[in-house]
């Protein structure tokens, strides 16, 4: 019961979170709507804002999120998973995530709706006394399922995005547990928004023959560009991403401003803009309509780094299917005659697995989203290739990365304090 009544906590939540979302978004447009000139004064400071209020108590409620549950799964912690799932993080991390949309961030709502499932649960059963570590394991692994479940409707992705990039290995005696989590936050949202596919309905098929050579190049490139993303944000000591991630310590409010200007800059590059999950866009290009031009799945790429590299709170899931989309378009053209939304869904899918390095997870998502089944063997296909190439890039899947740099950093403070005592 207690499961029962935290899945519908969750579930409540992530359609709450959606429809807060798509309002906050709308708002930034309307704002944008005064002027080309308001988003040089709303975003940078927005960037700015949230990077301030993040450097405190709030700090845990940075990036995705995926990676803050992944990490209190791991430590066996009380202190920690508090720190990392508290009730005030998850309402945190729902109220700063919507701010950045505000802003105009070129986030998603995905990444911190697992966090957000993953904390309430655990807190729940916190509350009613389940303390044990394997426990409270349990209660993490369950709601970080049902909240992917719930905020894109995708209860089969749900389940599996916990075995295999949450937990790497699944207990059997888990299974029920996970299941009815994942199945009572489904039918919530069911209940509330409806039987829906989150992209609608898409018609696609890709025949044997000269267009299966789109599942060739759609794995390659989704597998290139993701791993060069992914290996980008995940911080380093040297290089690169060492300069970038000094200046941002040394000044993280400006840095995260400067990163909110070259969001802007980038978008006057693009027939409408870079903001926001990329959602209609991702849409319109699947729906055989596209209004973003060639360049979009480039110049998206470029404003999810720079707002994943100004550190504030939103999720990649989202954002990285938009960039597939433009991926999957410009190599569609390739292929004239051949099923548009076809090559599409290919690149989202495979650009999705070479960033999160997570195929089966891209393949259920993609194959759920559409409401298409036809697609399944190319699309596990491109996802498998896209996962090998990416990993060419960045060995280490970013969510795993991202969630080792919390583990490393607790295991230093814990040092630090047996050291002075």
């Amino acid at each position: 019961m207690l499961f029962w009544s935290g899945a519908i906590v969750v579930g409540l939540s992530a359609v709450l979170f959606a429809k807060a979302a798509d309002g906050a978004f709308d708002l930034f447009r309307m704002m944008a709507s005064h002027g080309w000139w308001v988003p040089f004064v709303v975003t940078p400071a927005m960037f700015a804002l949230l990077s301030w209020l993040t450097q405190g108590a709030l700090r845990a409620t940075r990036g995705s999120g995926i990676p803050q549950a992944m990490a209190a799964l791991k430590v066996e912690d009380a202190g920690f998973r508090h720190r990392l799932l508290s009730l005030k993080v998850a309402a945190g991390k729902m109220a700063l995530t919507l701010a950045a949309l505000v802003g105009g961030a070129s986030v998603g709502r995905e990444g911190p709706t697992v966090h957000v499932g993953a904390g309430l649960l655990y807190s729940i059963g916190r509350r009613f006394g389940f303390d044990d570590p394997t426990a409270a394991g349990r209660f993490i692994l369950a709601g970080s399922a049902a909240g992917l479940a719930a905020a894109f409707n995708t209860p089969l992705a749900g389940v599996v995005f916990a075995i295999e990039e949450m937990a790497g290995a699944f207990e059997h005696r888990m299974s029920g547990t996970l299941l009815t989590a994942v199945i009572v936050a489904g039918v919530v949202s069911l209940g509330l928004v409806g039987n829906y596919a989150y992209f609608g309905t898409i018609v696609a098929a890709l025949p044997l023959g000269r267009a299966w050579l789109a599942v060739l190049l759609t794995g390659i490139a989704g597998g290139v560009a993701g791993g060069i993303f992914a290996r980008l944000i995940i911080p380093s000591a040297t290089g690169l991403r060492g300069g970038l991630g000094r200046l941002r310590a040394r000044s993280p409010v400006t840095f995260a401003a400067v990163c909110g200007l070259a969001l802007v800059l980038l978008s006057l590059l693009s027939a409408d803009g870079l903001y926001g999950t990329g959602y209609a866009q991702a849409r319109d290009i699947l729906d055989g309509h596209p209004t973003t031009g060639p360049l979009f799945g480039g110049l998206k790429f470029l404003g999810n780094l720079a707002s994943s590299l100004a550190g504030i709170p939103g999720g990649i899931f989202s954002p990285a299917l938009a960039v597939g989309a433009g991926l999957g378009e410009n190599i569609a053209q390739l292929f004239p005659g051949s099923d548009l939304s076809a090559v599409v869904l290919l690149g989202m899918a495979a650009y999705l697995s070479g960033v999160t390095q997570a195929p089966l997870t891209a393949v259920v998502i993609s194959l759920e989203l559409t409401a298409n089944h036809q697609m399944a063997v190319p699309l596990m296909a491109a996802c498998l290739l896209a996962r090998a190439v990416s990993a060419l890039f960045c060995p280490v899947p970013v969510y795993k990365a991202l969630a080792q740099n919390l583990v490393d950093a607790h295991e230093a403070e814990k040092n630090r304090e047996a050291e002075t005592t």
